[in-house]
């Protein structure tokens, strides 16, 4: 072939950082993707400014219920409560997904390994907040945790933290009672966290980790870091995280608020407060004996606790309630069973429970 029928090929410079091709794959798809999310966020707003109106059209224009019937109170706060906090927990389960790319559980172990008692607490509290966690991961965590070199109060300081104030709940608790409440349930669950790690670390319980998970040895010498994820692949774990958290707990979401709209339509006023007032000296230690064995999720009982609010139990109870049901849950005290022996299992339990108590005590007399 002669050089004059030869294909002629202009190169480009590629710009400092990042090879032609992958400018060429990313750009654009950045671009639709901001767009989708705009798209996104909008009909999530014009969805969630409906609620209310289609609500009370459900109610007594296609149901025809009479307004102010006990039975209509129960629907109307079913229909806007159960839409409301599931539109909330898909917005927040993806903001939460999406940051949670920057704190893996390998990250949160690495910060909290070498830290000393009482500093290593406060930072384990804080990581407790934005890591994931679940009880079904208690066991993995704890054993990462061990093999990092983390002390053991430290360690249950995060155990505490990471279900009693995770993040749905708190964005979910702003939403349905402001930020008072909120700030008052973050820092109660946090000092609680805090407190107990450090107290649990200070009686020298180790030898009431069953010995396998010492016998594990302390983990290997990290490998090469993973590279940073584009933000593309941060959006989809975004996605992914909703469809797995909300596909798992929206049975949970519902049935908490059924009964708390059966609590809001048919127990009379002044019945729960004559039990959980803040003048019964018996109702924080009932409301955490009546937590303890549930298993819920933060966004499953936060319309629980607001019903309660409705008809008079006190805040403080009604906190502790909450942090009894999210943060004592009989699930994970089981499942911790496989690395902890029943003895610490007991201190940890009853460590963060009079905490609970402490805290709705407090509150009962502030608020």
């Amino acid at each position: 072939m002669s050089a004059s029928r030869l294909p002629t090929i202009a190169v480009v410079p590629a710009p400092a950082g990042a090879p032609p091709a992958r400018r060429r794959r990313i750009l654009p798809e950045g671009r639709r993707l901001a767009g989708l999310l705009v798209l996104g966020l909008a009909a999530w707003t014009a969805l969630y400014l409906a609620l209310r109106p289609a609500a009370g059209f459900l109610t007594h224009r296609v149901l025809g219920l009479e307004a102010g019937s006990r039975l209509a109170e129960s629907v109307a706060f079913f229909l806007y409560d159960a839409p409301k906090v599931l539109l909330l927990l898909v917005l927040v389960v993806f903001v939460v997904g999406t940051v949670r790319t920057f704190f893996t559980p390998e990250r949160s172990r690495r910060l909290l390994a070498g830290r000393r008692e009482a500093a290593g607490n406060v930072v384990a509290a804080g990581l407790g907040v934005v890591t994931p966690f679940c009880s079904c991961s208690a066991v993995p965590l704890f054993l990462g945790f061990v093999k990092a070199g983390v002390p053991l109060g430290v360690t249950l300081s995060f155990l505490v933290a990471a279900p009693m104030v995770n993040e749905v709940a708190l964005v979910m608790l702003l939403a349905l009672f402001g930020w008072r409440v909120t700030l008052l349930y973050l820092s109660a669950g946090l000092a609680t966290a805090i407190v107990a790690g450090w107290v649990l670390g200070r009686l020298r319980l180790e030898r009431h980790v069953e010995p396998w998970v010492h016998a594990a040895g302390p983990g290997g010498a990290a490998g090469q870091a993973a590279p940073a994820p584009a933000w593309a692949e941060r959006v989809e774990r975004g996605v992914l995280e909703v469809r797995e958290v909300v596909g798992r707990i929206w049975p949970y979401v519902v049935a908490g608020i059924a009964v708390g709209a059966a609590i809001h339509g048919y127990v009379p006023d002044g019945v729960l407060a004559a039990y959980l007032g803040g003048s019964a000296w018996w109702s924080v230690p009932l409301a955490v004996l009546l937590g303890v064995p549930m298993y819920a999720s933060g966004a499953g009982i936060v319309p629980v606790v607001q019903a309660l609010l409705d008809k008079g139990v006190a805040l403080g109870t009604a906190l502790a309630f909450m942090m009894a049901v999210v943060g004592l849950s009989l699930p994970e005290a089981i499942i911790l069973r496989r690395v902890l022996r029943p003895p610490l299992i007991g201190a940890f339990v009853g460590v963060v429970a009079a905490g609970i108590l402490l805290v709705g005590y407090l509150f009962n007399l502030l608020a």
